[in-house]
């Protein structure tokens, strides 16, 4: 269960045996059904997630009962409200599955003992915020600038695995669009997915 997860890991930081041995006994493994909670808001974030097979999405839901998904992980990402883990506040966001899925969880302790044992971890994190950080600005800059076929378009071509397994109205929510405008578009233009 663990081979996603030593690829992930090496692509920044290279890991001796022992130190990976070390990691894996941190890493809390978690199956969850589709349509299962990860995060229900309210609660406090207690772990970090890695996905190592399924699908997962955070949104949150506003006073008129819509959704607004915040965040899509297949295989090989993290998910978690950042917010929530590292203040101990309660969450505003809702975690769920949308596939049977695989995690492994890290706990905040964990991933203190895991920094302060293996001293290159913090480099990882450190790497690893600073792409989600990039990540979060190029989608508040997607947001406030790209028309919605260039939000979709740019959605297509980032993240081509996630278009054919999530729903049209949940690609909607994430682009801020209804999915009534979501499918004029996809209907003007030709597609890949």
């Amino acid at each position: 269960m663990y081979d996603q997860l030593y690829q992930h890991i090496s692509r920044l930081v290279s890991l001796t045996d022992d130190e990976f041995t070390l990691l894996k006994t941190l890493f809390i493994p978690k199956k969850l059904r589709r349509k299962h909670d990860l995060l229900q808001e309210g609660d406090v974030c207690k772990a970090i997630a890695f996905v190592e097979k399924g699908l997962l999405r955070a949104y949150t839901v506003d006073t008129k009962g819509a959704e607004h998904i915040l965040q899509f992980a297949p295989e090989d990402w993290w998910i978690s409200d950042m917010y929530s883990y590292l203040t101990g506040e309660p969450s505003d966001t809702q975690i769920d599955a949308l596939e049977d899925s695989e995690l492994l969880l890290l706990e905040r302790t964990n991933m203190d003992v895991m920094v302060e044992s293996v001293p290159k971890m913090e480099r990882f994190f450190r790497i690893t915020l600073q792409n989600n950080y990039i990540a979060t600005q190029r989608r508040i800059k997607s947001a406030l600038s790209q028309s919605a076929e260039e939000k979709y378009a740019d959605f297509i071509h980032r993240y081509p695995a996630i278009v054919q397994r999530v729903p049209q109205h949940m690609i909607a929510s994430y682009l801020g669009i209804t999915p009534a405008f979501l499918s004029r578009i996809r209907g003007r233009k030709p597609h890949s997915d």
